[in-house]
């Protein structure tokens, strides 16, 4: 493998321990993998090479849009912007639904990469007129060392930073990402214990672990959970997932129950709409002040209401604003209730334009 040290998507992490025999431990995401000489870890981005760690995906983009904050999604975090959103390859789970499939199951070829620099995707921000970043479509956490530098740089330049993410990075990888300015975490939970163990070969504790971290150090998180026929649609699961909302999350944090469909490798229908609706209408019984109903666009749960007095209060359709009626303090116009929104409302317009 020492021939790929010559590419510039190969760069040594410093997110790795020695252990015996040459060996190494990725300590990028929770799977913690032990790596020997000359192979790869469980995701394929990281290379044991003479006994240290390489990402082989620093700046191979798969993907370079300007897209809208909703669609991450993102409803309380600087509501009508738009963000630079990149992807690498790879994921670090298998899930067999996996909408994006193309990118999260394909292996980095560092010859053959389409490299980008930190600093050119800033410009490119800029010179597009985002607000921000979003590494999403594939798991960001691959891209660990290279959203870091971009990180820093875009916070130079006054601009927001976000991840789209499984939550599954290590607490040592996600507290680097807030001190190089990671600003908005959305957090995609996939079901209980038994949906984790089961389809993933992963521990249900850990996205929740970093959804109260993220908390913790002060960035702004949203939490998504794809209701996913003949997996996670159970009641158990449901009300497992609203449990732990409230324990780690916290009632004031936004929860997307979004409608999954066929892709990849599994098949079972597209989840009814009642279920959804069911389970959004449990969620804010058992407090979750604002709760979202995804992926059916125009339905009435994509709109956010105040959750003292009801009104509405931001409209949206298809991951566009409609209608945004809070006070410039961020308060329901009827009764006054302070709305937990981070950041200013954009009025943008809806932006959609793909640049790789």
């Amino acid at each position: 493998m020492e021939h790929l040290l010559s590419y510039p998507t190969v760069k040594e992490s410093p997110f790795y321990e020695k252990v015996r025999g040459g060996r190494i431990r990725c300590l990028v995401c929770e799977r913690g993998c032990i790596i020997a000489d000359g192979e790869r870890g469980f995701c394929g981005t990281r290379a044991n090479i003479g006994g240290r760690l390489y990402t082989l995906v620093y700046g191979d983009l798969s993907a370079l849009e300007s897209r809208p904050i909703e669609i991450k999604p993102f409803y309380h975090f600087y509501p009508g912007s738009s963000a630079l959103t990149f992807s690498t390859w790879s994921c670090n789970f298998r899930c067999p639904w996996c909408q994006n499939f193309a990118i999260s199951t394909a292996l980095p070829d560092p010859p053959s990469a389409k490299y980008v620099p930190p600093s050119k995707l800033v410009e490119i921000a800029i010179k597009q007129g985002d607000d921000g970043l979003c590494a999403s479509f594939n798991e960001p956490t691959l891209l660990l060392e290279y959203t870091l530098d971009a990180f820093r740089l875009v916070r130079e330049r006054g601009l927001y930073s976000t991840y789209v993410s499984n939550g599954y990075m290590s607490e040592k990888a996600l507290k680097a990402l807030v001190e190089a300015g990671l600003t908005g975490l959305k957090v995609d939970v996939k079901g209980d214990e038994e949906v984790y163990r089961r389809v993933l070969g992963a521990r249900c504790e850990v996205p929740w672990r970093n959804v109260k971290l993220a908390k913790e150090l002060g960035v702004h998180v949203e939490v998504v959970f794809l209701v996913v026929t003949g997996v996670s649609d159970r009641e158990d699961v449901i009300r497992d997932v609203i449990e732990k909302h409230l324990k780690y999350a916290g009632e004031d944090v936004p929860l997307h129950i979004n409608r999954y469909f066929p892709a990849h490798k599994y098949w079972e229908p597209p989840t009814p709409v009642e279920v959804l609706e069911w389970a959004c209408e449990l969620a804010r019984r058992e407090g979750v002040k604002f709760v979202y109903l995804g992926n059916v666009p125009g339905h009435r749960y994509s709109h956010t209401y105040c959750p003292r007095c009801g009104e509405l209060l931001i409209k949206r359709y298809n991951f566009d604003i409609i209608e945004y009626r809070l006070t410039e303090d961020k308060r329901c116009p009827r009764c006054g209730e302070e709305i937990p929104i981070t950041g200013r409302y954009v009025r943008k317009g809806l932006r959609w334009i793909h640049l790789l």
